[in-house]
């Protein structure tokens, strides 16, 4: 299911066809948790995600993607907005749009891993792991 959401002049669209890989990759090539991720990555992760593309008139400037089995999990992954469009509230509302999703809705958990944005991600509802002992994880390199 597609869904769009427009407010002020931009544009949140789950239309996988309207994103712009290259424009996504050309940030997560250069974040802290994907530096170096290779274009042909990124383009597989949007292809088997439910992906929430940002733009101001026709340029990408912003993403979320979740990795779900719209079922019971989710993990929030690859959220960003541009530095030159911060302090907008643009990622609370990406976050709104993400969050409001209808096959998203009565999932059991949501994970997410972040350094820098916890306030953001805590407005709507993330806490620290109520029991990390329980998690493992397998840590490759970026590829």
């Amino acid at each position: 299911m597609k869904e769009e959401y427009v407010k002020d002049g931009y544009r949140i669209t789950t239309d996988r066809e309207s994103m712009d890989a290259g424009a996504i990759h050309g940030y997560l090539s250069r974040s802290y948790w994907a530096r170096g991720r290779i274009r042909s990555v990124v383009e597989n992760s949007i292809r088997h995600s439910l992906c929430f593309g940002l733009s101001e008139k026709d340029a990408q400037i912003g993403f979320a993607r979740v990795v779900t089995d719209h079922a019971t999990f989710a993990y929030l992954a690859d959220v960003f907005v541009l530095e030159s469009h911060r302090g907008r509230g643009l990622g609370k509302w990406l976050m709104e749009c993400v969050m409001a999703h209808p096959e998203l809705q009565g999932l059991h958990r949501w994970n997410l891993a972040t350094r820098d944005a916890h306030g953001l991600y805590a407005r709507h509802g993330f806490t620290p792991l109520s029991r990390p002992e329980d998690y493992m994880e397998i840590m490759a390199a970026t590829p």
